[in-house]
Order: structure tokens, then sequence, then C-alpha cells
């Protein structure tokens, strides 16, 4: 089998709701039914403004002189591995006010607030399936999500986890993405989140 990489549409997001939803399950680990209350988010999301999503298929491998490459259709049916999307951010967006109020209590410069929100595309969502990780495709992911993006930056945030000992927090860093906010509580999770971000172009 092999592995490419895919531009998806609202449409194609709505199909395949279902199968990126495992994706997210169980990278992330959570509970089944999880998937189940944050359907309709994910499907909210693709109206926002500047929304994109790709994600990693796996399909036959090619071989032989005389191959030829999956066809669209087919690359758009074939097994999910992983999947990323994001939108641009806007003040009416709850994550918005929830970092800008962050911003605030940790004293930022409200110069430096109006710079960072001013012009973001917020990577929401990345996940790469447990039996798929370690292969390159959440980098994959990232920079195909990422090219041409007309934002100024691009902000994101990720569970913290002790010592940034984790597939995220490696693959985060390595992109040049550096702390906003360090353990921050959104309203309603018990988790304590870190806020990176980085200027675009990647």
């Amino acid at each position: 089998m092999a592995t490419f990489l895919i531009d998806l549409s609202p449409s194609d997001m709505q199909r395949r709701l279902g199968d990126a939803l495992a994706v997210y399950v169980d990278a992330m680990r959570y509970p089944r039914g999880t998937e189940d209350q944050r359907a309709s988010m994910w499907l909210e999301h693709t109206h926002r403004g500047g929304w994109k999503a790709v994600a990693a298929v796996e399909a036959p491998d090619l071989d032989g002189p005389d191959a030829t490459p999956p066809s669209a259709p087919e690359l758009a049916s074939a097994s999910l591995l992983g999947i990323a999307y994001g939108y641009c951010g806007a003040p009416d967006q709850w994550w918005q006010q929830q970092v800008v109020a962050g911003l605030h209590r940790v004293g930022a410069d409200p110069a430096r607030i109006a710079e960072l929100m001013s012009s973001y595309f917020e990577l929401t969502e990345l996940h790469i399936h447990p039996r798929a990780q370690g292969r390159g495709l959440g980098e994959a992911l990232a920079r195909r999500l990422l090219a041409d993006r007309a934002e100024s930056q691009v902000l994101l945030s990720t569970p913290e986890i002790n010592g940034e000992a984790n597939r995220a927090w490696r693959l985060y860093r390595r992109l040049g993405f550096a702390d906003i906010i360090r353990g921050y509580h959104f309203a309603g999770d018990p988790r304590a989140f870190a806020i990176l971000g980085r200027a675009l172009p990647l």
C-alpha cells in the first residue's frame, strides 16, 4: 500500500466525517462516543472563512511500468490515515475569545495581542491514526495545510505534556512553533493547554 495526500472539500469532509472522527478518537485515545459529540462542530467549521482540510489516505501500491496512479475518486474513498484542518481566526470565534482572555491574564502587551489576532490561521485539528504514526505524515499534512496561506501567523492549542515528550510536541517544535501561552485552561476543560504559534509561511 502507498500513502497519498489529498485536499478535502467541505462536501468531502461531510462524506468522510465518520472516518475522520475515528482517526481523531484513536489518535487522542478518547473513549468511543466522543466522535458523536464532535461531529456537528467539525461540520460547522467547514463554513468558516478560509477553511481548508487535507488528508492522508492509503491506496494500493503502484507496480510495474504500466501502472497508473489511483484516480481522484479512488483516492477520495481510500482508507483514511490522517486528517488536518483549520480556518482563518475571527473575533466572533470562541477559541479566539479564549486566547485573547488568556493573553490579557498573563499581561501580554495589547499591541502584541492585536498583532497576533489580526491575521492568523487556526490549525484546529491534526491527527494521525496510531498505526501510521512515526512516518512523517503529521509534518506532511501540516506543510500541505499551511502552504500558500494569506494569513501572517498560524496558531494552535495542544495539551500540555510533561517534558513535551510526545510526537505532537516534537512535530510543532520541529516546525518552529514557539510558546504564546503555557498552562492555559479553556472554559469547561480541566486539562492544561499550550497555545503555540509561528509566522507564515513555514
